[in-house]
């Protein structure tokens, strides 16, 4: 890490350099001889200017001189569509750059690449055009596919649908890999307009339907690491699950404070705990005691290199792929019941309005009092379960308590207008062999919402403190919307009979007041999906710039520090500014590492997401295959120019594409978000609801189709032309008269 953080440190002060007014183009040589770089470390100097012109900082003329890259050329990564055309994201912009398939020139998906704007955003909702001028870093290495076995030589067919070519392998290169493995082909030479890209078979996974290749698969597709190197495995088994007895007496004792953890029943690594009192003045002492990773996980240590990497625990229904080893997640710092355990502590006194007036940071030793689990508290607080009340009598004024804080807490975010949405979620039960059985809805309970206001309250308390310190530090940051997607909003919910003023400084107040208005209505769900789309992405900074989804001033994770680095970053940060060890040299050097948490943190959860969204759309499709046939009641959750996708309350979603709708020819009305028949006048509404049946699916591209069942109110409605009209009546007239004569 020590190494990466000189390396940045070096490319920014070069890039500073070549961006100032003043500089003259250098070659290599003149800018060793100029920054006095002894011919030893010239090759380190290359390592960094070559790093610089990859991501696009600076360029290299013809005459091998260093420039700033002219300002209309911008470095982003290249979004690939299996049609031929792409998008590129650039770093810190919303909107992305729309790459037409005769500008791509040969770059692949997840390309880092340099592109010309051709086109600007225009007034009618046009996104910015361009073309791609070069390839500065190849984004996938590896590609995971299927192999299919010629003669003389074979082709890896890759699964992501974002690419269009097949990889060609030659006999010698497929490492005893038989048709229809599913295998890791390495790319050795890059595709051109002649040909195909080539490769070598790295890794055999298996065949095709064989039990949890399926998730491997898609494991393995995003990078996402499976097993922790032996230097680390043997760093953990090395930390002994026995306290010192120094570190305790350094530390504040609360072993005596009734705690409790309140998680899912599957959960392992239990990384929070709660305790309660309410004081003779009315108010309430919270505390929050989150387990001291920190204190095991020191920085640049093994674990700590490898957590950086992975940066989160991602989450794949039936396995987890932890930030940290399970001596350390699901042991030592997980807070288990009636064991000794260090913690970062806050304590605050709230008053009965949720204005947290007094708060104490501290390093803790603690023992949780039990492990509870969300359904056992919700049936204490809403059943009055006898059994589990009998069972935890001594815990029940505390649960009760708990509740009374939370819905004071609550109601103070409402009323400063954060934006809570309630969407419908579900888990997915999976039997022995990995095949989904049931999908059910997951709602969150008053248990689930103590825990969630106690650790939102907790968060905006730490990032407050620590932003008066002035000191390097990870906050969470939501911003603005973008206005373009709000005004469309707007005009949507206009439609439907509601109103909304959008200006530069819109305050979260306003979109929640339209929740609120929507709330029980039919059209709730789809005026809270389409506001969540008009939402930018929270991500990781350094800098301090709001929530406003929570409507928050100062933000942070601090919360969770076995499964997000960036808790675990500021963890240690915390503890060396309450312990005075913080000065200005280690400002200095605090500033780029909470730099590349942030940036590497931000990334890692794109990526964790990405994956876990997947293996859902995967086992929700394998969950429709047995039931193709078999009609739903469903909303429509999204309308596009190519059909209607339609939710179920199971939040399963599929597409009824409008070559499907062949009763009459349908226009999209993307103002409306509407398809609209021609003849009939029949509309397919977002929120609409809808009677479907499951006609196909796509397992290998998690897809889900729908076919429309037309009811005989849906027959009673259809609108005939007049011509129509006049015909329909003389066979009606006519069919009357042959039943008279019968």
């Amino acid at each position: 890490m020590k190494d990466k953080l000189l390396f940045e440190q070096r490319k920014n002060s070069i890039r500073d350099m070549i961006y100032d007014p003043d500089y003259i183009p250098l070659k290599l040589k003149e800018m060793a001889y100029l920054m006095d770089v002894p011919h030893k470390d010239r090759g380190a100097l290359k390592e960094v200017m070559d790093a610089l012109v990859r991501d696009g900082s600076v360029e290299l003329t013809a005459k091998g001189k260093y420039i700033k890259p002219e300002n209309h050329n911008v470095t982003g990564v290249f979004t690939a569509n299996a049609r031929g055309f792409g998008f590129v994201t650039v770093e810190g912009e919303e909107e992305d750059i729309f790459i037409p398939a005769t500008q791509v020139n040969g770059a692949l998906h997840k390309d880092i690449v340099k592109v010309k704007v051709t086109k600007r955003s225009g007034r009618e909702g046009k996104r910015r055009e361009g073309m791609v001028l070069k390839i500065l870093e190849r984004g996938c290495k590896t590609l995971v596919g299927t192999f299919q076995k010629n003669t003389s030589f074979g082709f890896v067919l890759p699964d992501d649908r974002h690419y269009d070519k097949d990889i060609f392998i030659s006999k010698k290169d497929k490492n005893g890999a038989n048709h229809g493995d599913i295998v890791i082909a390495e790319v050795t030479k890059w595709p051109d307009k002649r040909r195909s890209p080539e490769g070598v078979i790295k890794e055999v996974l298996g065949k095709k339907g064989e039990k949890g290749l399926d998730i491997l698969t898609i494991i393995k597709k995003h990078g996402l690491p499976e097993e922790f190197p032996a230097k680390v495995l043997a760093y953990a088994e090395g930390i002994p699950e026995e306290i010192d007895e120094k570190e305790i007496k350094r530390r504040k004792d609360i072993r005596n404070i009734r705690m409790v953890t309140i998680d899912g029943e599957d959960a392992k690594d239990l990384d929070d705990a709660v305790s309660i009192e309410k004081l003779e003045n009315g108010k309430y002492k919270l505390g929050v005691h989150i387990a001291d990773v920190s204190h095991y996980v020191k920085e640049k240590n093994p674990l700590d290199k490898e957590a950086l990497k992975r940066a989160t625990s991602v989450y794949l229904i039936d396995r987890v792929i932890p930030m940290l080893p399970k001596k350390l997640s699901n042991g030592i710092c997980s807070l288990n019941p009636k064991v000794d355990r260090l913690a970062l502590s806050c304590f605050m006194i709230i008053d009965n309005k949720g204005k947290v007036c007094d708060h104490e940071i501290a390093e803790t030793v603690i023992r949780t009092s039990e492990r509870m689990t969300y359904t056992d508290v919700t049936k204490i607080l809403r059943d009055n379960d006898e059994e589990l009340i009998k069972k935890y009598d001594y815990l029940v004024d505390d649960f009760k308590t708990m509740e009374e804080l939370c819905l004071i807490l609550r109601e103070k975010r409402m009323k400063r207008g954060a934006i809570d949405f309630d969407f419908e979620e579900s888990k997915i039960i999976l039997n022995n062999n990995g095949k989904p059985i049931d999908i059910k809805p997951y709602e969150r309970e008053i248990a689930n919402r103590i825990i969630e206001e106690f650790m939102l309250v907790c968060n905006e308390t730490i990032a407050e403190h620590m932003f008066w310190t002035n000191l390097p530090f990870v906050y969470r940051v939501h911003e603005n919307p973008d206005e373009e997607k709000l005004e469309k909003f707007r005009e949507f919910i206009y439609n439907l009979g509601y109103t909304m003023k959008v200006s530069q400084d819109i305050h979260p107040r306003i979109l929640q007041e339209v929740l609120e208005k929507v709330k029980g209505k039919k059209e709730e769900t789809v005026v809270s999906t389409l506001l969540l789309r008009s939402m930018m992405k929270a991500k990781y900074t350094p800098e301090c710039s709001s929530h406003f989804g929570l409507a928050a001033t100062y933000y942070c994770h601090f919360t969770s520090p076995i499964r997000r680095y960036p808790d675990l970053q500021i963890h240690r940060i915390i503890k060396e500014y309450l312990n005075g060890k913080i000065d200005e040299k280690r400002i200095t050097k605090l500033t780029p590492i909470v730099d590349i948490a942030a940036k590497q943190s931000s990334e890692m959860e794109r990526l964790a997401e990405e994956a876990e969204r997947e293996v859902d759309d995967l086992k929700k499709a394998e969950y429709m295959m047995d039931r193709i046939g078999e009609e739903f009641e469903g909303i429509i959750s999204s309308v596009t120019s190519f059909g209607i996708f339609v939710e179920l309350p199971n939040t399963v979603e599929g597409l009824v594409h409008i070559n499907d709708l062949d009763d009459d020819y349908y226009i999209y009305d993307e103002q409306h978000l509407m398809l609209l028949g021609q003849r009939n006048k029949k509309v397919y509404r977002l929120g609409d609801s809808v009677k479907v049946k499951c006609s196909r699916v796509d397992i290998d591209n998690r897809e889900v189709f729908f076919d429309i069942v037309e009811s005989e109110q849906d027959l009673k409605e259809i609108v005939p032309s007049e011509e129509t009209a006049s015909i329909i009546a003389e066979i009606k007239k006519e069919f009357g008269t042959k039943q008279e004569d019968n």
